[in-house]
């Protein structure tokens, strides 16, 4: 039964994709509920039903009252079957659509929607630019990914569970109060009335500060985050107590934020009893002013005092569902800031695999200033044939990274173009763009997962030889065997933590060289690809190097120029520009930056009148 309920929608199905979600709450929340409204449906009908029963068995309380004012076998005789029925109705019958109702709700519904949500929306946001993470915090935009779905169940849940619940009980309850006598319905109308001001200003103050609240919230849980992931920063430099306070401040702005939304429910409470109150002395004294007129009976006076009775409990409960359901969708709406979001960097529509054959780049005019109009490139052109190694040097800040960003795509340019093969960078798709580059970074980060789904993430369709094979070329395997993790993992098993922080700087370069050596992409970006290993690993390392180089085509960004010197060209940047290029022999014969560069490391010394020049190369 509980499975009939849970498969009624498929959280994972296929739904299409788009780069502008809608940006406004109503129909962002329109849109990922298209899997369910059948069965959004199904609990509306479910739910006015359910309290139509609850009405049913007040009216029929009052009946009993009433029929029970004659000789008990005459009762019997008169009603015998229809109390044997109702008995048997409320034994049976009720909590089966009882069943069915809360079924629905606990599970087709709750588990399901917020699934849906925080399965799409991580799916958007994984499509975002490089570009877009590096302008917010990883754990804020985690927390939003968490809190966004449960919230948006919540308030879909008091949708039916109460809202549509209430509405039909309060329909139900003027019906039946009118039925007995018109005039009970003047005190429940009237009393409607002011409740409903109640609502509009408890609403009109939760949803902001619900907002305030869930904001605030995101930003204590990206200072920790940013606390943790930064944790030997923090003990290296002793900012133990410098952390608590940065944290503090924003944990005070949540505290403060928090407060603020408590004092408006407060109010409400208070406000409610105060109107519950008059709605039962109203109701019940004009019913039984009515039974002393002789206009209705002591059923009805029963029934009348069931009723305030019950709609005096269900009130707080249904204030409560109301300003849970439009404080959930504050926590939807502040959660909406990072979900969104429109994926900016997309595809051409109907964009084509990029058909690489030789590996040739042409880069024409390349400007890229990040949006700020200064910093990263100044109008680049540069040719790199099929097969050629260059390495490329320069200051911190010269625009090196950005060069090589570009090529990847992680942004889009915002002058010139990239061709790779003919082939502008921009009308292929990015994935296949990708998947023809090879780079290992200078920060060898590594996902929290075994050492094998490391490697193997280079290429996932690899065999466990292949995978082997591609650790014992970046001198890895060895050090691998003898690993054990505190779950008793050995070996390949062995879970490396957050970014590998379980391994050494050296260790972790290897694997990352074993990932990418198995890939085998015929274009490769090195930036600084052994600058974290021994000068005895870094030098087997070079070798395996120059072999992954055979054949392809080579950018080496280089901080220790030693490591170039054998490319086949050589550019030196400076300001966003191209300054000097040959090989290294060349550069060093002509005297300039590169010249400058190579005799600080090398030890030497290079007069120069310009003092930018003795700035150690990035």
């Amino acid at each position: 039964m509980f499975r009939l309920f849970e498969r009624l929608v498929d959280p994972y199905c296929d739904y299409p994709q788009k780069d502008r979600p809608p940006t406004r709450l109503w129909p962002f929340m329109w849109d990922y509920s298209v899997p369910f409204r059948r069965v959004f449906v199904y609990a509306g009908v479910m739910s006015v039903i359910v309290a139509a029963v609850e009405i049913l068995l007040i009216w029929a309380m009052g009946w009993i009252v009433d029929v029970l004012s004659g000789e008990p076998e005459q009762v019997w005789a008169d009603h015998g079957t229809t109390l044997i029925l109702l008995a048997l109705f409320i034994l049976f019958l009720r909590p089966l659509l009882q069943m069915v109702d809360v079924m629905l709700l606990n599970n087709a519904i709750l588990p399901n929607f917020g699934t849906l949500i925080r399965w799409r929306a991580h799916g958007h946001v994984l499509r975002q630019s490089v570009g877009w993470f590096e302008n917010d915090f990883a754990g804020r935009i985690a927390n939003r990914i968490m809190q966004t779905p449960p919230a948006a169940g919540e308030a879909v849940f008091q949708v039916f569970d109460a809202i549509t619940f209430a509405l039909a009980y309060v329909v139900g309850a003027l019906i039946m109060l009118g039925q007995a006598d018109a005039r009970l319905m003047v005190p429940l109308v009237l009393w409607l009335g002011l409740y409903g001001l109640l609502i509009r200003w408890t609403i009109k103050r939760v949803g902001p500060a619900s907002k305030a609240a869930s904001d605030a919230r995101s930003l204590v849980t990206g200072r920790v985050v940013d606390s943790y992931s930064n944790i030997h920063s923090v003990k290296m430099f002793a900012h133990h107590d410098r952390e608590l306070d940065f944290a503090r401040e924003a944990i005070e702005q949540a505290r403060e934020t928090f407060a603020t939304e408590m004092r408006i429910f407060t109010i409400m409470d208070v406000a409610l009893v105060i109107l519950n109150g008059l709605l039962i002395a109203a109701v019940v004294g004009w019913a039984l002013v009515l039974w002393m007129q002789g206009a209705a009976s002591v059923g009805v006076v029963a029934a009348a005092t069931a009723l305030t009775l019950r709609l005096n409990a269900m009130t707080g409960w249904i204030m409560w569902a109301l300003t849970s359901f439009f404080r959930q969708l504050g926590v939807v709406a502040e959660g909406m800031e990072t979900i969104a979001q429109p994926i900016t960097l997309v595809d051409k529509p109907g964009a084509p695999a990029l058909a690489l054959t030789d590996g040739q780049i042409e880069i024409e005019d390349l400007s890229h200033h990040y949006g700020r109009g200064a910093g990263g490139l100044n109008t680049v052109s540069l040719s790199i044939r099929p097969g050629e190694k260059v390495g490329l040097v320069g200051r911190s800040g010269a625009g090196k990274s950005t060069l090589v960003k570009l090529l990847l795509r992680f942004y889009d340019v915002e002058q010139g173009r990239i061709l790779i093969d003919g082939q502008d960078i921009s009308a292929v798709t990015q994935d296949s763009l990708r998947s023809q580059i090879g780079m290992v970074q200078q920060d060898s980060a590594l996902l929290h997962r075994s050492i094998r789904d490391n490697i193997l993430y280079g290429r996932p369709e690899a065999t466990e030889e292949q995978m082997i094979a591609a650790a014992r070329k970046a001198e890895a395997h060895d050090f691998i065997q003898t690993l054990q993790d505190p779950n008793g993992r050995t070996g390949y098993d062995v879970h490396v933590g957050e970014r590998g922080v379980k391994l050494s700087g050296g260790q972790r370069q290897r694997v990352t060289l074993a990932r990418v050596i198995l890939k085998d992409a015929p274009i490769l970006l090195l930036d600084e690809a052994t600058s974290a290993l021994d000068s005895e690993v870094e030098a087997a390392i070079q070798q395996t190097l120059y072999g992954m180089m055979e054949g392809k085509t080579v950018i080496a960004i280089a901080h220790r120029l030693s490591t170039i010197a054998h490319m086949d060209r050589i550019l030196v940047m400076d300001q966003g520009r191209i300054v000097e290029e040959g090989t290294h022999d060349a550069l060093l014969a002509k005297g300039g930056l590169y010249a400058g560069f190579w005799a600080r490391q090398s030890g030497g010394f290079l007069k120069t009148d310009d003092a930018d020049d003795t700035e150690a190369a990035e």
